[in-house]
């Protein structure tokens, strides 16, 4: 049973690649350098992979996916022991990457959910929903650890 569901979209992040890539295919075409216009494939693909980023809460684990759902992961609510809403800065950047938080996975903005489990282990989850995710993964987390 789903606790919470929310998908947040890139929308205007997802203008860095398409530049990047608009830039690529100028540098192609003035140079005659065909090899440049080969990083468009991947960037467009990185923009379809990473348009979106959905996460949910059930009533036993934290679970969030990018995009199609290709990548994506899932912690047990029982591991969880602190969960906060945290401020993350453009340093941070975007993407799947380690951080201060420990590893980051966010698409936009600058607001995450930073967690710590059991084992010490720490990441960050980015949301532009904070409130309303922290209160549902509150809420799961006491309810999976009574059981």
């Amino acid at each position: 049973m789903k606790v919470y569901s929310h998908t947040q979209r890139a929308g205007r992040w997802l203008l860095i690649p398409v530049t990047i890539a608009s830039g690529l295919v100028a540098v192609a075409a003035l140079s005659r350098v065909w090899q440049f216009a080969l990083g468009v494939p991947v960037l467009a693909l990185l923009g379809w992979l990473f348009s979106s980023l959905t996460v949910e809460v059930t009533a036993l684990e934290l679970r969030w996916r990018f995009g199609p759902g290709l990548i994506g992961r899932k912690v047990p609510l029982k591991d969880v022991v602190a969960a906060e809403a945290v401020t993350t800065s453009w340093a941070d950047g975007w993407g799947i990457h380690h951080t201060r938080f420990g590893w980051l996975h966010n698409i936009a903005g600058f607001q995450a959910i930073a967690l710590r489990l059991g084992d010490g282990r720490r990441f960050a989850v980015g949301t532009d929903d904070p409130g309303p995710l922290l209160a549902a993964l509150q809420r799961a987390a006491s309810i999976s650890h009574a059981n």
